[in-house]
This record gives structure tokens, sequence and C-alpha cells, in this order.
């Protein structure tokens, strides 16, 4: 809402500056959202009330945000997007000085300040109010960065870009376009209300049969933000982040340029990227999240030229390169239940029952993971093993139980 966006512009310019910095300065960037323009102006007025100068970058990827709070020297930066939802959704984005997320200790602070009505933060009067500039140079700054993290270029690659309607729909056509590569693009025309609507990561079949049926060579799509990208081959399969992370992950192992010889996945990573791991004598390591060299946070057009460079460099189709790992049978079952019903979810005993059980059938034959959604009323229900009938029968049963307790 407004009200809550004004309040978080004001707690946050309170809890992300230091006492002696009269005006800090925050970017602020969005994705095409039609309530983007209402949100900026929200959070913009909340944070200039209490002395805190913005620039205003306009419609770019959540990873440019990140990036260009170093390079103006803010003190934070905030992205107004729901990344991979619908558009009736939005979310606001921290980040601080560094371009990194907020740990939670400070999200705690600006939470609590949002929510204690009595101690609200002293607003700014006269000249002591902040200004708003406006940078019109910050995809072209995001732009040159991307194109500085491979060498060579992207020249006598043909493929496609599904934009999402989001983001990358005002850079990917210049970024892939300006290192060589001939492009078509997708899904990049936002009217406020299409972003991620049967298009983009989340729905890939458009640019499956697209790859497929032009004869490109490969396909690249992104998220509403351009945080994350999934990939499809030239025969129109598609590569999802496990490959793509395996792919970059054996080519710089190759190189000898992988630090410590260690990978970083998620808790979702597929038991088929570990074993991947083992083959080639790399160190797993699973965490809630992954960044990069290149990045504080995910970036999807980043990921993007890095795999269309690893193609080109070493001239082999997306289809060869992603036979570097086999991945096991998954099922995913998403579980609906009401917001206040996910804090029940950590002390319910009969699901950490269920879940014992289902390792303990499962041996090192597969696993089993229940999460909570971070941004929908969800618990997810995901098994993976080598056998699909096995899997897919333990997990009706693994997601029936959270039903019955939170549903």
């Amino acid at each position: 809402t407004v009200d809550l966006a004004l309040s978080i512009g004001r707690a946050a310019a309170v809890v992300l500056t230091s006492e002696d910095v009269k005006h800090p300065t925050f970017v602020i960037g969005k994705d095409t959202r039609v309530s983007g323009d209402m949100l900026e102006g929200a959070l913009v007025a909340g944070l200039t009330s209490v002395g805190a100068n913005v620039i205003i970058l306009g419609v770019v990827p959540t990873p440019a945000v990140a990036y260009l709070v170093k390079e103006f020297n803010a003190d934070a930066g905030i992205m107004i997007s729901a990344s991979h939802n619908p558009f009736e959704f939005n979310g606001i984005k921290l980040f601080n000085e560094e371009g990194f997320k907020l740990p939670d200790e400070i999200e705690e602070k600006i939470e609590d300040i949002i929510l204690d009505k009595e101690h609200t933060p002293d607003l700014s009067f006269g000249g002591d109010i902040g200004k708003v500039s406006y940078n019109k140079n910050a995809t072209d700054m995001y732009i040159e960065h991307i194109k500085s993290t491979i060498e060579g270029d992207l020249s006598g690659l043909e493929i496609a870009i599904d934009c999402s309607n989001g983001s990358s729909s005002v850079t990917a056509e210049k970024l892939f376009t300006s290192l060589g590569a001939k492009v078509h693009i997708l899904s990049a025309e936002p009217d406020g209300t299409n972003i991620n609507q049967d298009c983009g990561s989340t729905h890939m079949e458009n640019l499956m049969d697209y790859v497929r049926k032009n004869g490109l060579q490969a396909g690249l799509a992104f998220d509403g933000d351009a945080d994350r990208c999934l990939a499809v081959d030239e025969k129109g399969n598609m590569v999802d982040g496990d490959f793509l992370i395996a792919i970059c992950a054996d080519d710089m192992h190759r190189r000898g340029v992988l630090k410590g010889n260690a990978v970083v996945g998620t808790v979702m990573t597929n038991m088929g990227f570990q074993k991947f791991c083992e083959e080639k004598g790399l160190r797993f390591e699973a965490t809630k999240v992954g960044d990069s060299d290149y990045a504080t946070t995910g970036d999807g057009q980043l990921t993007g030229v890095q795999l269309m460079s690893i193609m080109k460099r070493r001239n082999e189709t997306l289809s060869e390169m992603a036979n570097v790992m086999k991945r096991y049978p998954q099922v995913l079952i998403n579980v609906k239940i009401s917001n206040e019903m996910k804090p029940k979810f950590y002390t319910d005993k009969a699901i950490k029952a269920e879940v014992k059980q289902v390792t303990d059938i499962l041996g090192s034959r597969g696993r089993i993971l229940v999460r909570v959604s971070g941004t929908e009323p969800l618990v997810r229900v995901m098994l993976e093993g080598e056998d699909y009938q096995e899997i897919s029968v333990l997990a009706e049963e693994a997601a029936s139980v959270v039903r019955e307790r939170l549903g």
C-alpha cells in the first residue's frame, strides 16, 4: 500500500544511515508493474520527508540497483518489484551501501519502527528536506558493467530472448546486440499488467517453441525484475538453473579459475547436481541464496551473457554442454496455507515426523525438502529420487499431512 511504502521510506532512511550523515542518498529502481509509479512516489515522499536525497533510476533490473548503489556512492538502494509474481502483487527490496540484501536484524529494525506508531522518525522541514534527481544513464551503466564480465563478444550467435514484459525489456536487446549476437526479442512490450503473464522464466513454452521452429542456437528467459534466468537449447529443451551453474562451474574448473573448487547451490538444488560435483571432485555448498563474482545479488542477464560466452568459446551446442549432469526426477507440490499459519509450520510435530519417515524410507536414493515460501502463502513439498513413482506417492502423502495440519 501507499501508506506502507511511505513508512518503509522513512524507517529505511533512519536505520540505513549513520547519524553523522545529514542527507543520506538512496537510489530507487522499479519494474514495469502499473503500481510501480505509485509506490515510487510514496517511497520518495517518505525518504525526502526525513531528509534523505533520492536518485530515481526508472525501470531497471533488480541487479542494476544493487550495482549502481556502489557506483553512485549511495547509502542504500531500493527496488520496487514482486519479481516473478503476477502484476497485482508488488514488493520492496532493500540493498545496503555495498549492494547486498539486508541482514535479518537490520530488516527487523526497520520493521520495528514501522510497527511502533509511537516512535516515528523525526520529520525534516524547510531546507532540510531531501532532494530528488533523475539519472538517465542507469541502464547504459549497467549494460557496460555486464559486457565487461566476459572476454570477446557473442558474434555469430543467433538467439531468442524472452523479457517477460518486465525490466529486461529496457536492457536485453541493447546488451546482447552490442555484444554482436543476432537476437529475436519476445515479450518486451510491457503495459503495466502483462508482466510475467504467460511469458518469461515462469512460462517457458513460447520460447521453447520459438527456438525450435526458427532453428536458433539458444533461448534465454528472464523474470519480471530480471534477477533470474532459464535457458533453452537448440532442440527446444529447457536448461534450468542447476544445469546453468553446472556448465559454468565445469568451465571455470577446466580453466583453473574456480575458487576453492567450490560450487554454491541452494537447498532446492537437484541431487543430480551434487552427483556432478562428486564426479568432478568439486565441493558443493548449499545455502539459502548464492551470489557470484560479478554481482552482489542474482542477475539473469549476467548469467545469460556468461552462458553464451562459454558456448561460443567452446564451440559447443547448449545441449552438448548440458550433458555435464543428469537430473534426478523431482516432484514438487505446493500446499496453500494462510500467512497466519506460516509460523506454526516450524513447530508442528506431525510434519516433522512425516519428513523423518520419508527420509528414512528413501535413504541415499533420494531426499525430501519441506519449506515455507518466502513470497507466497504456500508450503512447498519437494521430493527427489531415483524412482519417480516412489517419490510421487511419498510426496502426496507428505503434502496431505501438511494440508491436514496447516491448510
